[in-house]
């Protein structure tokens, strides 16, 4: 007869199997976020472009591209810290002169499919500086191959992680600061209007604006800028359905680039280390490349990958890439790009505001259309301030 001795123990607090207490659950929940909510302004991302056309051949630059994506990055952005929750109404601008709390300025510096890199400059409305930094990601060198990938954009990781500086620079700051900020902006913004009437209660002494006073609730002059200053919000939250559709216009075709670049790069990463790329040339290089894709002659099987190709107009410009299925793909996305990429400033249909039973017609791009409705709120103030002067 066999007998053992067991072990048991009656602890029930370490349960690391099964279903959680709803206890435990509670604990891993993150707490929201308590604070102050700012509202954020992100002024159409710098394209980066120099004066120079021939820079742009030299440095591989697509123009067209950098300023579709210019607009795309910065509504990236957007995204990225609205799904944080710890912010108020973020919202892309034309430019920096729209009314915010915080300014969030970006600047591409290198976009090639596999890498990524943009200066980012948060500045508060008081003048100070929250953070001065580059982004940089690199594209897993597996993205393109994995199928589960399919329409996704590889850079989102850049700007989720451009989202958590924003969020660790905003936790470093003393509540009561940020509470300032929004009367600090609702001041500078009355200022624009009447600089007379209201810096008299801003400190711009210093390196930072500080907050003096605050004009009565009942001050008649405040009460009518502020009410320009939700018409100016609502026009700049109405201009967040065009840059959330330009976005979604060019996927297809940009997310087509970005492989297509990427397997460029690919390729010139190859040469160099063959030693190749120093003797022919890129462009030798990349004809090579197609030669290989459609005639299937190339002796390197580096070269046998069923390319084909558009000349783009200069250096990077070239598009390659495996998914394309003839030239005139290629072609086809190419020139969506350049149509997309035409200005920084999205076009935009005419339409009538009203404001107060006075009407504008707004002409132009979406900067041209946002400088003349604000033009037109500051006659409209300047004619209420001043009824018996004929504006």
């Amino acid at each position: 007869m066999l007998t053992g001795c067991a072990t048991t123990s009656s602890s029930s607090g370490n349960l690391k199997t099964g279903p959680q207490l709803a206890s435990a659950q509670e604990q891993n929940k993150e707490i929201p976020y308590q604070g102050v909510k700012l509202d954020v302004i992100i002024p159409v991302f710098s394209p980066g472009l120099s004066d120079s056309a021939a820079e742009y051949e030299e440095e591989g630059i697509w123009p067209e591209l950098r300023r579709a994506e210019a607009n795309r990055f910065a509504y990236k952005l957007k995204t990225a810290l609205d799904e944080s929750g710890k912010f108020g109404a973020v919202r892309v601008a034309p430019n920096s002169t729209a009314s915010g709390d915080l300014f969030a300025v970006g600047e591409i510096i290198e976009s090639n499919g596999q890498e990524l890199e943009f200066s980012l400059n948060v500045v508060d409305a008081s003048g100070k500086q929250w953070l001065n930094e580059t982004i940089d990601h690199e594209v897993g060198e597996g993205f393109y191959k994995n199928p589960r990938n399919d329409g996704k954009d590889p850079y989102n990781p850049a700007f989720d992680k451009a989202a958590q500086a924003i969020i660790e620079a905003l936790l470093k700051q003393q509540q009561s600061e940020l509470a300032q900020l929004q009367n600090i902006n609702d001041l500078r913004f009355a200022a624009s209007f009447n600089e007379q009437a209201f810096m008299e209660h801003l400190d711009t002494s210093g390196q930072h604006i500080k907050l003096v006073s605050m004009p009565s609730d009942a001050d008649p002059m405040f009460e009518r800028v502020k009410s320009v200053q939700v018409r100016e919000q609502l026009f700049v939250d109405n201009l967040q359905q065009n840059y959330s559709a330009f976005s979604q216009q060019m996927d297809d075709s940009y997310l087509a680039w970005q492989e297509a670049s990427a397997t460029e790069m690919q390729l010139r990463k190859e040469a160099k280390t063959k030693s190749i790329w120093k003797m022919i040339g890129g462009a030798v290089l990349i004809g090579a490349a197609v030669a290989a894709a459609t005639s299937g002659s190339s002796n390197d099987p580096s070269f046998g990958r069923d390319l084909a190709t558009v000349a783009g107009g200069i250096g990077g410009a070239v598009l390659i890439s495996s998914g394309f299925k003839s030239r005139e793909e290629a072609k086809f996305h190419q020139e969506a790009l350049n149509e997309l990429g035409e200005s920084v400033n999205l076009e935009m249909a005419p339409q009538v505001m009203t404001y107060e039973e006075e009407s504008v017609e707004l002409t132009g791009d979406i900067d041209e259309q946002f400088r003349q409705w604000r033009a037109f709120l500051n006659r409209m103030y300047q004619l209420e301030a001043t009824p018996d002067v004929q504006l």
